[in-house]
């Protein structure tokens, strides 16, 4: 059964991404629909997969992570506008039978990705 996951990892700190707001997206061309709102746990994951079996099918996403309101948060001194605010990670799913993780590693300069297992 196919799925996708996501986790934070705060490399600024050395911490997991503690309850950081994300919201996924299904895009059908420029066009884009929420479909969830969620906040990462202790660990910077979420506590369910974000989409499973029949709620997950082939298209592209987005997530959009909350980084600038995060380390606001957290007491950061921020320039403002903040160097990094929402990251918006956008992806395709071409097997819906599969696995896809999209972590975030994350800094109030830079942001990183890859597709995890």
């Amino acid at each position: 059964m196919g799925r996708l996951t996501t986790h934070v990892l705060d490399t600024a700190n050395g911490t997991p991404g503690r309850a950081m707001r994300i919201d996924l997206y299904a895009l059908d061309g420029e066009a884009r629909r929420l479909i969830k709102r969620i906040e990462t746990n202790h660990d910077g994951r979420c506590d369910a997969p974000l989409l499973e079996g029949g709620d997950f099918a082939a298209g592209v996403y987005e997530l959009v992570f909350h980084v600038g309101a995060y380390y606001e948060d957290l007491g950061a001194a921020l320039p403002q506008p903040a160097f990094v605010d929402q990251v918006p990670l956008r992806f395709g799913v071409a097997d819906a039978g599969q696995h896809y993780h999209v972590p975030l590693l994350v800094s109030p300069w830079s942001y990183s990705t890859y597709r995890g297992s």
